[in-house]
């Protein structure tokens, strides 16, 4: 009962007319962000957290527009995927499968309406999902010590490797990366590091300059180098001949698919990638012969979009409740909070239960805005993947520079967001992941504030951060998580470009 008061208190953040109106304009501008291959929900937050901070957005505010940018952006990815055959972004690759057969066969409308259905049902199950394990988590997260949270804080990085999907030796580079950035300044005793005697650097590195850099300005150099002015051309779509048979039959589908997402976000590292994955692989598995996947099996584009959509969802919950992100895009919205002097973890649904509940209520909400929004305004977001990224690289560039700027009306940040982004760059084509880099930047000031604090309190004695049964359980979690990918990716990935190969191959 106490959990269903604080959701009705969360509407009555979430209905304030103009956080109604910031959720509706950021499930827009996500589903427009979306549906641009290569972009992605982790790019779309990081360049319209500029926005929020230069509008004078509440906290609650820009957390919910940011966070309906997020649930649109996971929305809007598969339109590339059914019209292009480029998913908009990693999750949306399997809808790819059974999403452009469809409209190679004139029913990319009815394909376009099913996913966004099954978007809106795997969103619905993480969020009420979210609702209903949220508190508990937090409450068990009271009983965290300084030795906890540490060992919690190592599960985060090891567990990145199926966050990022890359190299995990890169990605161990990159959160090192990111911790050591994390040093700049001056330290809790008064010391300066790396500060080379710049005041601008004495108080660290701004996590909104190095997020907005690392992505919004090297995905910009990207689209420079390989894409300028390059138009894309679209398959058309017809009029919208979809029946409640049609719906009925992709309803189980959609069901199963947002449990697994659900289960796979809130696993920090596993992310909306695996869920996509293992929805469509399961779906596959149950209809068995019966299906026709691979040749524009409807049930083979709700499935991986029910588990993507489930699984970005779910992916707040440890965010939420620990302070650890579950997704890339999590870490960003992370990042938000922190600037915002806003500690999440558990203490946070009680010291900022507004916000925290208002923002679980805003989810809800904003996936039938979606739904509204998806189905009849498709043909807007179609006719976006045909605009010359010449044309959409101003408007972005304009929205991070000004934003920026806004925030602290100095130029030096304005050099420092494209010195970041300039290393964004290069860490890219070295494929080195950045978000290992914003996480590392993110927790390394609570990392090293609750090692000091082990520390403190057992007179130097190392052997109190794994002192507890609790602490050791995380370390052992932690070991497994990072020797894991070095298994398991591999395999993940062959079977993944083999589910795309044959499907491809079968289609021929």
């Amino acid at each position: 009962m106490e959990t269903l008061g604080y959701l009705i208190d969360g509407f009555g953040v979430a209905l304030a007319p103009h956080n109604l109106m910031f959720a509706l304009l950021g499930a827009f501008l996500g589903t427009l962000i979306g549906a641009l291959p290569g972009l992605g929900p982790a790019n779309g937050v990081a360049i319209l957290i500029p926005l929020a901070f230069s509008l004078g957005l509440r906290p609650e505010t820009a957390l919910i527009m940011l966070t309906s940018v997020y649930a649109g952006a996971m929305y809007g990815g598969r339109i590339s995927s059914i019209l292009l055959n480029i998913p908009g972004d990693e999750p949306a690759m399997m809808t790819c499968l059974d999403g452009y057969p469809m409209a190679q066969k004139g029913k990319a409308a009815e394909a376009l309406a099913i996913s966004a259905i099954a978007s809106f049902i795997g969103s619905l199950i993480a969020t009420i999902g979210l609702i209903l394990l949220a508190p508990v988590l937090a409450d068990f997260a009271l009983t965290f010590g300084p030795a906890e949270y540490f060992a919690l804080f190592m599960l985060a990085f090891a567990t990145l490797g199926g966050i990022t999907g890359k190299n995990p030796m890169k990605t161990v580079v990159a959160a090192c990366l990111g911790l050591m950035i994390s040093t700049m300044g001056i330290d809790s005793t008064g010391v300066q590091r790396y500060t080379f005697n710049m005041l601008e650097l004495y108080e660290g590195v701004d996590f909104i300059i190095a997020i907005v850099g690392l992505f919004a300005i090297s995905e910009l150099l990207f689209f420079i180098e390989e894409r300028a002015g390059k138009g894309r051309k679209t398959i058309a779509v017809s009029k919208l001949k979809l029946s409640w048979a049609d719906i009925r039959h992709v309803l189980p589908s959609s069901l199963r698919g947002g449990v697994l997402g659900f289960i796979a976000g809130v696993l920090p590292g596993a992310g909306a990638s695996l869920g996509s994955f293992i929805s469509y692989t399961l779906e596959k598995k149950i209809v068995g012969k019966k299906g026709h996947f691979g040749d524009g099996d409807p049930r083979g584009v709700a499935a991986p979009e029910a588990g993507n959509n489930g699984a970005s969802s779910g992916a707040l919950v440890p965010m939420l409740t620990l302070g650890v992100p579950g997704s890339g895009t999590t870490a960003v919205l992370l990042a938000l909070l922190i600037s915002m002097n806003i500690t999440p973890g558990p203490l946070m649904f009680t010291q900022n239960a507004d916000i925290v509940w208002g923002v679980i209520a805003a989810l809800l909400i904003g996936n039938f805005l979606l739904l509204l929004l998806n189905i009849p305004l498709v043909g807007i977001f179609v006719r976006l993947l045909s605009v010359p990224p010449m044309y959409l690289l101003p408007v972005v560039t304009l929205v991070a520079f000004v934003g920026i700027y806004s925030i602290s009306n100095s130029t030096f940040d304005l050099y420092f967001m494209v010195a970041f982004g300039v290393a964004g760059y290069l860490l890219r084509k070295l494929e080195i992941p950045l978000v290992p880099i914003i996480l590392g930047l993110l927790l390394g000031p609570e990392m090293e504030k609750n090692l000091r604090h082990t520390l403190d309190i057992s007179n130097g004695d190392w052997s109190a951060l794994w002192d507890s049964g609790l602490a050791m359980g995380l370390w052992i979690v932690a070991l497994v998580g990072l020797v894991l990918p070095y298994i398991v990716g591999p395999i993940l990935r062959r079977r993944m470009r083999a589910a795309a190969e044959t499907e491809a191959s079968d289609r021929q």
